[in-house]
């Protein structure tokens, strides 16, 4: 029905008639738009403010660290020989060879990353060592948790904290071949 009427409105002859310029459209100006229905509070639906929700392909779960050994660690399907720092983006090797060699500056790595990390685990080899004091107070003051374990716990508690989608990174240093 409103195309019938648009077409006889615009039709050249019509009664009405119309001009293009400065004048006003007679035939225009005496239609008056009117809607059916007004939109009140009641009509909430209508309303209701927009909202769009973008849904995103999630990050891998991170580094998962699936064996260790005398010669290195199988961290998510690559090969890492020797010592390692497993960093959430990254896996990159450590350039100590035993537990007191972990210093302030081999672990400069660990407080030196945006965004920084919450907790920091370390292994040590076949059994769990002492580390410095110093070290680890020096950590703590940068707002870093440590947690000093043998390597096999290590790996596996590296692995919780990835699984849950904690901040953590791992210092790990491939046990001694058993004997």
């Amino acid at each position: 029905m409103a195309a019938v009427s648009c077409a006889r409105l615009l039709s050249p002859g019509s009664v009405h008639g119309l001009r293009l310029g400065s004048r006003l459209l007679p035939a225009l100006s005496r239609v008056s738009l009117v809607r059916c229905h007004r939109l009140g509070p009641a009509d909430d639906e209508l309303y209701q403010r927009t909202t769009v929700t973008l849904l995103q392909k999630e990050a891998a779960g991170g580094a998962v660290i699936y064996s260790y050994s005398p010669r290195g660690f199988n961290i998510s399907g690559n090969k890492v020989l020797g010592p390692c720092a497993v960093l959430p983006p990254a896996v990159l090797q450590w350039n100590v060879g035993h537990h007191t060699d972990i210093t302030v500056e081999s672990l400069s790595l660990f407080y030196l990353l945006e965004p920084r990390i919450e907790i920091l685990v370390l292994g040590t080899g076949a059994r769990t060592e002492r580390l410095d004091p110093n070290v680890l107070d020096f950590l703590k003051k940068k707002g870093i948790a440590v947690e000093v374990q043998d390597t096999p716990n290590a790996c596996a508690t590296f692995n919780f904290l990835s699984s849950e989608r904690r901040l953590a990174a791992a210092g790990l240093i491939p046990p001694p071949a058993a004997e």
